[in-house]
């Protein structure tokens, strides 16, 4: 509940009919006013708290919503390799990242329990969600100046804006959902398709390049992790056709247009003092 897309479908659950109480738990707090939410600020470490405050409240529905990963906090979004066709729910997962194999990790988890208590555990697989206030390491690296991209391979790949994000889980959570479902805007760009759409310098990079140019992009504040670099060099495309039938709804922005609205988003301005003489 405290990032912006905690923040954003904490908000959307408040106006639905169907929610009641409502509490969550995270480090930071929400980014927007809650009327009715019930807020807990516990470090993920805190486990016998966390515990405390689940158990008392006694929730009907669980939304885990984000996961810890290297520069970034994000949603569950499975990191896999690009085979050049979109995949669907049903494809075996086949992380090649720590942070894919982090969230294929969770995934298991919640199937195991769920299925030991006897309850539905629904699985949402975003595409990495961008934003104007969405902390994204992808977001961060495609804002800079100058943007590197592999002269090798340029393969496609399609994100989601955090808006469609939170509406996947706020009709998740009412219909219950009980399998693993796709969310991923329409369309697809490439790196330099997405450089060029922002007006960004383009840098073409080979093999030990990459290198230099990571070290530097952390440097200026951009790191970029690997399940991003996979992003680059290998693309990442889903099949998000059941989203329909699974949700009962489909993303409103395409994916060249989510990455419109991150450039379209203004940088920071900075306003330095003047004086005036006063006779």
């Amino acid at each position: 509940m405290g990032g912006e897309l905690g923040s954003l479908v904490a908000s959307l659950l408040e106006a639905e009919p169907w929610v009641g109480s409502l509490i969550g738990i995270d480090v930071d707090p929400p980014r927007r006013r809650l009327r009715r939410a019930e807020f807990h600020r516990i470090e993920p470490s805190n486990r016998e708290r966390i515990v405390d405050v689940v158990s008392a409240f006694d929730p009907h529905v669980l939304i885990h919503l984000a996961v810890w990963e290297p520069d970034a906090r994000a949603g569950t979004a499975l990191a896999r390799r690009f085979t050049g066709e979109a995949t669907n729910e049903s494809a075996p997962a086949d992380p090649t990242s720590e942070y894919g194999r982090m969230l294929a990790d969770v995934e298991r988890a919640a199937n195991a329990v769920a299925a030991r208590i006897g309850v539905p555990a629904g699985a949402i697989r975003l595409a990495p969600v961008l934003g104007p206030h969405v902390p994204s390491p992808l977001g961060r690296l495609l804002r800079q100046p100058v943007v590197p991209f592999s002269a090798l391979a340029d393969p496609p790949f399609a994100v989601i804006r955090e808006t469609d994000a939170a509406h996947a889980f706020v009709a998740a959570a009412q219909r219950r959902l009980a399998e693993p479902v796709n969310v991923v805007a329409p369309g697809a760009v490439t790196g330099l398709q997405a450089i060029l759409r922002g007006k960004r310098i383009p840098l073409p990079l080979v093999g030990p390049e990459w290198a230099i140019a990571r070290r530097i992009s952390h440097i200026i504040g951009a790191p970029v992790p690997d399940h991003v670099m996979e992003v680059i060099h290998r693309g990442r495309l889903a099949d998000g056709s059941r989203v329909k039938e699974l949700l009962g709804i489909t993303p409103t922005t395409s994916t060249p247009e989510v990455i419109d609205r991150l450039f379209a988003w203004e940088s920071v301005v900075r306003i330095t003092k003047t004086t005036q003489a006063v006779a």
